[in-house]
């Protein structure tokens, strides 16, 4: 999730903890912890990459950094907060609570989270994006409101009691629409006679009135979505594997670690100097010209007998593009 709606999360677990005890404070360190699975995005830049994009929610959204990181910055803020006499272990368990309900709200994402790492699965629920403003404006109305009361007072414990309720009720809600989101995808299928081999669907950006969906065939995948207010079928879109166009590629350790990382969700375009992978996990962007081209895309240039990879730029034209588009296509088909 972005990085707001971590900090919410991780005020609001730690003035659930110790909130009581030390007011304003719980807030600010909760908040603080709460940001610093992220810092894997940091540590990204130093490398090439692949290893980046392997990195991202590894380790640092695991259960076994939660417990680790948790004891450490338990220790250093009974340190800093001597004073108050709580001991280290009511410090750690606020830093592994807010580690890793940060690390469990990323698993709702398409991207997911190890939370068992060293064990490389990956758990995406797919059911909420990584900015989704009913989830987090609430919480965030309801946690400003602790703000306003000491940290004695009943009505901070209450504002701060909504504010888990609500986006946890809401976070919970997006695993039951993905559901029948999902029967009206296969329901659909079925009545266009599309037999196909996998399934994979998501939300849109910013909601979850619109969802999004890949289908694998045998040769192809099919790309299709669905608004709550749609009034037409779902129409899909055919994107051809031509596997046997990108055959040779496979011998580069660098594709193969790419094919890794997209879950078999790939298209690779050897039409076009450099080769691109295409990422299919996270949809498409559209460009005012009427071309479109997929959110994760990376470029592969041979060189030295290797594959470099790099990830294909993005623009804030295309971002506003898409908002636009975006909320034309909620509105219904």
């Amino acid at each position: 999730m972005d990085s707001l709606t971590q900090i919410v999360l991780g005020a609001a677990v730690g003035e659930a903890v110790l909130g009581k005890k030390t007011g304003n404070k719980a807030l600010l360190y909760g908040a603080i912890v709460g940001t610093i699975p992220d810092l894997d995005v940091l540590f990204g830049k130093f490398t090439d990459s692949i290893t980046a994009i392997e990195w991202h929610r590894g380790f640092s959204h695991s259960l076994l950094f939660s417990i680790l990181a948790a004891c450490v910055l338990g220790w250093l803020m009974h340190r800093v907060e001597h004073k108050r006499n709580l001991g280290w272990k009511s410090w750690a368990i606020l830093c592994f609570l807010c580690l890793f309900t940060h690390a469990v709200l990323d698993a709702f994402t398409s991207w997911g989270t190890q939370l068992l790492w060293p064990i490389r699965t990956r758990f995406a629920w797919s059911s909420i994006f990584v900015i989704a403003p009913l989830y987090t404006i609430p919480f965030l109305i309801c946690t400003i409101a602790v703000l306003c009361y000491k940290r004695t007072s009943k009505k901070r414990r209450r504002w701060n009691r909504i504010g888990l309720i609500i986006s946890t009720s809401y976070l919970i809600s997006t695993l039951g629409i993905k559901a029948f989101v999902t029967n009206v995808f296969k329901k659909a299928l079925s009545e266009q006679g599309i037999a196909y081999t996998q399934l994979s669907i998501r939300p849109a950006p910013l909601t979850t009135f619109l969802w999004n969906a890949n289908v694998a065939t045998n040769e192809a995948y099919l790309i299709g979505d669905y608004s709550f207010f749609d009034s037409q079928p779902i129409l899909f879109k055919t994107y051809p594997k031509q596997r046997h166009l990108s055959k040779y590629l496979l011998n580069y350790q660098n594709v193969q670690r790419l094919i890794d990382i997209s879950e078999g969700w790939y298209i690779i375009d050897t039409k076009t100097i450099p080769w691109v992978f295409n990422d299919l996990r996270f949809g498409l962007i559209y460009r005012k010209d009427g071309t479109s081209f997929f959110s994760f895309s990376y470029n592969l240039e041979a060189q030295n007998g290797t594959i470099k990879v790099t990830e294909t730029p993005k623009t804030k034209g295309d971002a506003h593009f898409l908002m636009k588009r975006l909320w034309n296509r909620i509105k219904g088909n």
